[in-house]
């Protein structure tokens, strides 16, 4: 009876573990990646545009600092208010700030364009930069970044949709590779401490 309390015991973990699908699969590739390099891999190469319409690539900011964020122009809340954190911890940084790039990548390119990037990123910062791209690039950067998203319907909302979406903010060092990350309620004091500790 024992036995077969154990057995059905793990029959019934191996189907929920199954049943998280495409979230364990990539957490466990993730930790096998950065068990056989030793670090955390997050980010990687992307090719985008960003609002002034010229094509970018991680090369591109090599050198500096990344703050990047994921999200969508319409969003209602969430993605506003962590840019206006964001900016504001570079407001506490001072002019240790010039080593940071603040950096929006879109998650929804069906209807952030670079002229509604553009006209989107100037109400935070002018030197927030703003990415877009094909569906396939925006999809590689997010992959690189593990960051999720997808289309939800929603009447109420722009075009009938929103976005569901990953709220990070990661902090990416002058070599491109991940150094921290930042979560919903983190202020803009807190995460101005966190970069400081790195500059």
């Amino acid at each position: 009876m024992n036995k077969t309390r154990w057995i059905m015991l793990l029959a019934a973990l191996i189907v929920l573990l199954a049943g998280g699908g495409w979230y364990i699969n990539g957490r466990m590739e993730a930790q096998e990646e950065a068990a056989s390099s030793g670090e955390v891999l997050i980010g990687g190469p992307f090719r985008l545009t960003n609002q002034n319409g010229e094509s970018v690539t991680e090369q591109n900011f090599q050198g500096k600092f990344m703050l990047v964020y994921f999200g969508y122009t319409f969003c209602p809340d969430v993605c506003p208010t962590e840019l206006q954190i964001m900016t504001s911890a570079l407001g506490e940084l001072g002019t240790d700030a010039s080593n940071v790039v603040p950096i929006f990548v879109t998650v929804d390119p069906e209807h952030d364009t670079v002229a509604v990037m553009a006209d989107y990123v100037k109400h935070f910062s002018p030197r927030l930069v703003g990415l877009t791209g094909t569906a396939e690039q925006i999809a590689a950067a997010a992959k690189a970044y593990r960051v999720f998203y997808q289309k939800v319907t929603d009447d109420s909302a722009t075009g009938g949709y929103s976005m569901d979406h990953s709220s990070i903010i990661y902090l990416m060092g002058p070599d491109g590779r991940f150094i921290e990350h930042f979560g919903p309620g983190t202020t803009p004091e807190q995460m101005a401490a966190g970069i400081r500790k790195y500059l």
